[in-house]
């Protein structure tokens, strides 16, 4: 599942301030593979399994 990286940038702004969400804007690619990309955003302190659920297991990513 694939989420653009600009949704988890804001939602980390939103909860976490700027300098999180700038560290997450650096480190993260374009599209977020919550597989793939899992230990990384658990370095940034979010739940890949979270934002599956949050979602609804559907990608807003298409293609």
């Amino acid at each position: 599942m694939q989420i653009p990286k600009a949704m988890i940038v804001e939602r980390i702004r939103s909860a976490s301030g700027h300098d999180a969400a700038e560290k997450a804007d650096k480190e993260l690619p374009d599209k977020v593979d919550l597989q793939t990309d899992a230990d990384k955003l658990k370095d940034l302190g979010l739940d890949p399994g979270k934002l599956a659920d949050d979602f609804g297991g559907q990608s807003p990513v298409a293609g």
